[in-house]
């Protein structure tokens, strides 16, 4: 018997084929190589996890100075387009489906992790009452000085060129990070986009930076190929929107046209200091394929979809514990508990030594 089933059943995600509604959403875990290579422990960890319905690969820059975690990957030059295909060739021997995030880290940079570089934003406003991983250890957030609107083709430019590479590294498709407080979220939000027109003011205006990056992402992949990630409700890297459900409900109107494989959405804050009915509002307005994330347990997650108030979840923190977690979930069998400790630490520790259930 097969417990959860509507989680077992297939979905059409455009053109992405997934076996199972269980995906691994993508996980910033600080193991590239100096350069921001891939490794090929990270081409284990993820053909680990080739059962997932779709795999996220993690937030990935798409060009030179846009570090914020250290040790993340990038996709901007041949040497990482060559560690990537690894780790796509060993998903794809394993009998999976990835995609790869691409991002910017906007104003969550730091200029000692980026060759002495100011990082860039929608406005000069800095991360407050938090801090960043560097070289010298932890560090307040600096300033960053607002693009200008002639920069702004340049940072365009720079998302196709990572969305030509992962095509050249075999990904199945992209996933766009517009979420969690990041470059593309700081233009969308009001909390962080003082900006006058035509990048700022209304949602119109702070959104027309992401949706210029889809237009390019789509003349690259296909539509069909395609996702966005938004948390509309999450403060983290101290975010903010005057009306998150109003914006969330707009763009979904607004992204109907794009007929993308798939919208994912985080649902919650982690800090909880927004609150809203944010998958309902969406669901109401998004006519496509609806991705949850942030919290779900199997049995809810199981529900949503059964209910239509999603086509699929994303799971995170237990993926990272359980490489099998679609056999566990089948099985209603126990499910490893995640090191937090091991979270973004180098090495094997925490990464590809979680055991199977047949381990």
């Amino acid at each position: 018997m097969t417990h959860y089933e509507a989680l077992f059943t297939p979905l059409q995600a455009g053109s992405l084929t997934l076996s199972n509604r269980i995906l691994m959403a993508p996980l910033t875990r600080c193991r590239a190589e100096a350069g921001h290579l891939p490794s090929a422990l990270m081409a284990t960890h993820y053909a680990q996890r080739a059962t997932a319905g779709l795999i996220i690969a993690e937030a990935t820059m798409v060009m030179e100075h846009c570090s914020a975690f250290w040790h993340e990957p990038g996709i901007y030059n041949q040497a990482q387009v060559e560690g990537w295909r690894h780790v796509t060739d060993a998903v794809h021997a394993a009998g999976g489906v990835i995609v790869l995030q691409l991002w910017h880290g906007g104003r969550a940079c730091h200029p000692l992790l980026n060759d002495g570089r100011v990082p860039v934003s929608a406005s000069a406003l800095a991360i407050a009452n938090e801090e960043v991983y560097t070289p010298a250890g932890k560090q307040p957030y600096t300033t960053p000085r607002a693009l200008e609107d002639n920069e702004i083709p340049a940072i365009i430019s720079g998302f196709a060129k990572a969305a030509s590479n992962a095509k050249a590294a075999g990904f199945d498709g992209v996933e766009l990070h517009g979420a969690n407080g990041y470059l593309l979220d700081q233009f969308l939000r009001d909390g962080s986009n003082q900006r006058q027109p035509p990048y700022g003011g209304s949602r119109a205006n702070r959104a027309r930076l992401l949706l210029a990056v889809l237009d390019v992402l789509c003349d690259i992949w296909g539509n069909d190929r395609v996702g966005l990630r938004l948390s509309p409700l999450n403060s983290f890297n101290d975010m903010r929107d005057s009306d998150p459900i109003g914006l969330a409900t707009w763009l979904a109107g607004e992204l109907n046209a794009y007929q993308l494989a798939y919208l994912h959405l985080m649902r919650a804050d982690f800090a909880g200091l927004q609150q809203g009915n944010l998958m309902e509002a969406v669901r109401s307005a998004y006519q496509g394929v609806l991705i949850g994330n942030m919290g779900y347990s199997a049995e809810e997650a199981n529900s949503a979809i059964l209910n239509r108030t999603v086509d699929a979840v994303a799971f995170g923190t237990a993926f990272i514990a359980n490489p099998d977690l679609p056999a566990r979930f089948a099985a209603a069998a126990p499910l490893n508990t995640p090191d937090p400790a091991t979270f973004y630490t180098p090495g094997a520790a925490g990464y590809t030594d979680y055991p199977n259930l047949t381990s």
